[in-house]
């Protein structure tokens, strides 16, 4: 890395989208319409390519701006393992990079985890925050999804040539990606206390066939306060949380439901509850 980049620099190269330098790290972003903010954090492996079904719509009314996350796509790798806190402090950063005291923010999977970090650990940057297919703790997962990701390592890369990624993102490098990510995906956690302090209204958003049990997500639902009562006649005792279970989808296929971008517009859209 140049050493003479700062954290407050942005360097613009042939691509459609920027870098900055955040935490010693070079990031790459794209941004997409113009509105109120809402910041995209991609699953795993794959990069903001991910968000491409519900893009178009979700940047008519506000910009959207589509991160790379570390070692990712066109975002360039450190000496530091892969730690959702550590990502989650670099969107903390690229955030005050960008002059953004708030932004709404939604993450799938691996970004999911890291939105839901940022928000604990950095509340009051997040307006709204939208989760899909996001355990709070790591046993959320189905046991046999567990068994699978023990065995991600170094060795998981060798079939990344026939993989349209391999095309798109020429300078991963795929073993070292698959290294640190085994690695972070067999760390033991359980953010149950965060998650139930959330400051932000928070969407949860999963596949009636996930990778993460429906149990658990109705109860991080209940974390949130949903799930205690009747809203009321007049929906006046709604919780501030919202919980969606999208029919006739699975955890890796959950970004292309077509009505995705309605579901998570209609939770943006509304402005924020008063304070009681």
């Amino acid at each position: 890395m140049d050493k003479s980049m700062t954290e407050s620099d942005t360097v613009k190269e042939n691509t459609s989208g920027e870098y900055a330098i955040v935490n010693g790290l070079k990031i790459y972003y794209e941004v997409h319409g113009d509105g109120e903010s809402l910041i995209l954090l991609h699953g795993g492996v794959g990069a903001s390519e991910m968000f491409e079904p519900m893009l178009p719509a979700l940047a008519k009314n506000r910009k959207v701006i589509s991160v790379h996350l570390q070692a990712h796509g066109h975002t360039s790798d450190t000496n530091r393992p892969l730690r959702f806190e550590s990502m989650a402090d670099d969107i903390a950063g690229l955030l005050k990079h960008l002059d953004l005291e708030q932004a709404d923010i939604l993450g799938y999977s691996l970004g999911g985890g890291v939105a839901l970090q940022t928000a604990i650990r950095h509340p009051d940057i997040v307006h709204k925050l939208i989760l899909v297919s996001v355990p709070f703790k790591r046993h959320g997962f189905y046991p046999e999804v567990l068994e699978g990701m023990a065995q991600v390592g170094p060795e998981s890369a060798k079939f990344m040539s026939q993989s349209p990624l391999y095309q798109l993102y020429p300078d991963v490098n795929w073993a070292e990606l698959f290294t640190k990510l085994g690695n972070l995906l067999r760390l033991e956690y359980d953010w149950s206390e965060g998650a139930a302090a959330l400051k932000p209204p928070v969407m949860l958003i999963y596949a009636d066939a996930d990778a993460i049990g429906t149990a658990h997500a109705l109860e991080f639902f209940g974390l949130l306060g949903g799930g205690q009562r009747d809203a009321g006649i007049d929906g006046s005792l709604r919780p501030a949380g919202r919980l969606a279970i999208l029919p006739g989808n699975t955890h890796y296929h959950v970004l292309t439901y077509p009505g995705l971008a309605s579901i998570v517009t209609s939770f943006l859209d509304p402005p924020m509850p008063e304070a009681g």
